[in-house]
């Protein structure tokens, strides 16, 4: 049965990923992602269904539009797939749990938020409020179904401190940061909220390290220098998708650094499928 449901959740996430490079091309210009339909950005075309079959079509055509060849970028077969393949992961760690529909939703914004800066230097409104609205539904629900209300308060407490610590450093100094990484701050604390405070850390953590890391191993390849903008974004998204995904060891360690003594399970594996 876990097998079974990682299997129809990961082809969810293709069929999300298409939808997510719908809205990765459209909501940083203003456009609806429901109408018109999609079509070639070169000739218009409007792309039939059998043109729009996640990665597959993309293959089949060679790469290109079946109407005019206009190369079709590498982002929406890579979108789609990273999209089912974390879906598939997901579900093999969450299981049937009240955790998984938060968890999918929360990854999914983060993955289009994260190709919208990659691309633009962008993290556009039009998808942190929405992403933030349904992840925080998802997680009303899942207290209403376990009776884990406390857990909400955490979750709350987690999106405030992610917000207050990244709006301190952008007050501080915004050439640090942009005001779009302090909304995605207070993002990721809703998200990751629910599975305990030490989740929101190492995520910040890991996100600002590999920041780090990139940017000092491009300046060493003389392909950037300090002014060279970075898209942060990027790298929060992929901190707070590893924690949710492998966090769960790290977290564990560090709790039982701080109190070897506990017999109890912490507040992060309740309900969670390791």
């Amino acid at each position: 049965m876990p097998t079974a449901l990682a299997a129809i959740t990961g082809l969810l996430g293709l069929a999300v990923g298409s939808f997510l490079n719908v809205a990765v091309s459209r909501v940083p210009a203003g456009r609806s992602v429901v109408r018109p339909r999609s079509a070639c950005p070169g000739c218009g075309t409007p792309i039939a269904a059998r043109d729009n079959i996640p990665v597959v079509s993309w293959l089949l055509l060679g790469r290109r539009c079946r109407t005019c060849r206009v190369p079709i970028p590498a982002r929406y077969p890579l979108l789609e797939a990273l999209t089912g393949l974390l879906f598939f992961a997901e579900a093999l760690r969450f299981g049937r749990s009240e955790t998984l529909p938060a968890a999918l939703v929360f990854t999914a914004g983060l993955l289009a938020l994260a190709a919208c800066d990659a691309e633009r230097f962008l993290l556009p409104l039009r998808l942190v409020y929405p992403t933030l609205a349904l992840t925080a539904a998802c997680l009303l629900g899942a207290a209403a179904a376990t009776g884990q209300w406390h857990r909400l308060g955490v979750t709350a407490a987690c999106a405030v401190g992610g917000f207050a610590v990244f709006f301190t450093l952008h007050w501080i100094r915004p050439a640090w940061l942009g005001f779009g990484d302090v909304r995605l701050a207070g993002l990721l604390g809703t998200g990751l909220g629910w599975l305990g405070p030490w989740y929101l850390v190492l995520a910040l953590l890991a996100g600002s390290l590999v920041g780090l890391l990139v940017g000092v191993g491009l300046m060493a390849a003389g392909r950037a220098t300090r002014r060279t903008r970075l898209p942060f974004g990027v790298f929060l998204a992929a901190g707070a998708i590893a924690a949710l995904l492998v966090g769960g060891p790290v977290v564990r360690w560090y709790e039982s650094l701080s109190d070897p003594y506990a017999t109890g399970a912490p507040l992060s594996t309740v309900h969670d499928r390791r």
